[in-house]
Parts: C-alpha cells; structure tokens; sequence
C-alpha cells in the first residue's frame, strides 16, 4: 500500500513537472516572456511584404533585442504595410539612415526586424519614419520565379 502512494506521488509530481515545462516552451516561441521596455520611442516602417511578422515579433540590431513590433496595419493609399515598433529608450542612438529589414530566425520561421545602422549623425526620435526597408522573403515568389525561368529557359 506504501509503495503505490510513493509511485502515485512520484508519477504526479512527473506530469506537473511536463505541464511546467510545456508553459515555458510555449512563452519562448510565443514571444510573451521577456522584454518589458520601461521607458520607450516608436518608430514606424513600410514594406511592400510584411510575410508573417506579428505584433511582438522581435525588433533586433547586431543580434540585439532592442525593441517590439507593437502594431502592424495597412496604408491603402500607398499600398504598403505600416510596422509601428516600439524602440528601448537606451538604444536611442540609431542613425536617421537605418535600414529595417524583415528575416526569418530558427526553424519555425519566425519572423523579426533587422536593423542596420546607417552612418548618418542625425538619429531617428519618437514618431520617425525609417525610409529604406528591404521587405520579406516570400518562399512561394522564389520558387515560382525558378519554375519560370527554367520552363523559358527549357523552351528555347
């Protein structure tokens, strides 16, 4: 009788231990554990294709977490999707001729912004607009524009 509650206590303690671990995991991939900027800028960007960057998505400068995307939405009149990222106050200091670009890390695709510093001595401020994007890779345009190329190229 002992040794079926020792068991039972030990197999319980087992499954609470899994369901700890499951937590974690899903905090890491969702991207909600971590990075709470007390004091913060926005900053918007526009891209021609966003693929699947979502709100909370990684804001990243030389393998650096410096920010949050905090919203994405859609500019109808200039066909063009708005990231609105919300910058650490401490990493203010990035030249007004900083390049965002969308990048896919790990092997679930998730998406994040790049940053690459320009050379400028002005800096973006709350409220600053990034003009040079480079958009997302979309996997399905790549591989349509092989087809093509190799069905022109098997026509000839």
């Amino acid at each position: 009788m002992k040794q079926s509650k020792t068991t039972e206590l030990m197999v319980g303690m087992l499954i609470a231990a899994g369901l700890a671990a499951l937590f974690v995991l899903a905090m890491k991939v969702s991207n909600l554990s971590s990075y709470s900027a007390k004091s913060s800028y926005t900053v918007i960007a526009r891209f021609e294709n966003v693929g699947g960057l979502k709100v909370r998505s990684p804001v990243m400068a030389g393998g650096v977490l410096v920010g949050r995307v905090a919203g994405i939405d859609y500019d109808s009149d200039r066909y063009e999707a708005v990231v609105t990222m919300e910058m650490d106050q401490s990493y203010d200091r990035f030249p007004d001729d900083t390049v965002a670009s969308i990048y896919t890390a790990g092997l679930l695709g998730e998406q994040y912004v790049a940053l690459d510093p320009g050379g400028s001595e002005d800096f973006l401020v709350d409220g600053s607009e990034i003009e040079f994007t480079a958009s997302a890779l979309v996997l399905e345009k790549l591989v349509g524009k092989f087809l093509l190329n190799s069905a022109e190229s098997g026509n000839q």
